[in-house]
């Protein structure tokens, strides 16, 4: 009896779960990922770099026995200065069972949002392609974009997987 919800149910339903997401910093803005995707926070250390690889694909290190890929967001995104020093961070990402590394200036904090508390991204003024984001969500009186990692990491524009192992096409 009780399996069958009214809209109204449904949707209080979804505005009361709440998803942790770490947010990070690049540039001037404040970012956001699903914290279930995190695997661990480093420092950087140098990569083993990767001929005719793009600008932000910095190169690849072992990690326990994986090699993984090394994003620069800085780049990917055009913001900030992409330096690498003892304050520069990256976050190692579990995305569709592969380890993949993504630099950024800082980590900041763990938010909780509900669905209710993130926005549609806006079609226009962001510094990269909306399809990679969740949305944008209001924290402490600042604007947080919430980015999509599966799709950034699973994109053309990336390159890191090949695509038709993702959908079981060519």
């Amino acid at each position: 009896m009780n399996e069958t919800l009214t809209k109204n149910e449904r949707s209080e339903h979804l505005v009361l779960q709440k998803r942790e997401f770490l947010s990070f910093v690049l540039g001037d803005e404040q970012y956001a990922l699903d914290i279930m995707s995190v695997k661990e926070i480093r420092g950087y250390e140098p990569v083993t770099k990767i001929a005719n690889a793009p600008s932000f694909i910095k190169g690849v290190l072992n990690l326990r026995g994986d090699i993984v890929p090394i994003v620069d967001l800085r780049i990917k995104f055009d913001v900030g200065e992409a330096k690498y020093d003892e304050f520069t961070i990256v976050i190692m990402l579990n995305v569709f069972d592969r380890i993949v590394g993504i630099v950024v200036d800082a980590v900041s904090d763990v938010i909780t949002l509900s669905e209710d508390d993130i926005k549609p991204p806006p079609e226009f003024g962001v510094a990269f392609d909306t399809k990679f984001l969740h949305g944008l969500a209001e924290v402490n009186e600042a604007m947080v974009i919430i980015v999509n990692i599966e799709s950034l990491i699973s994109s053309e524009s990336l390159a890191l997987f090949d695509s038709s192992n993702q959908d079981g096409q060519e």
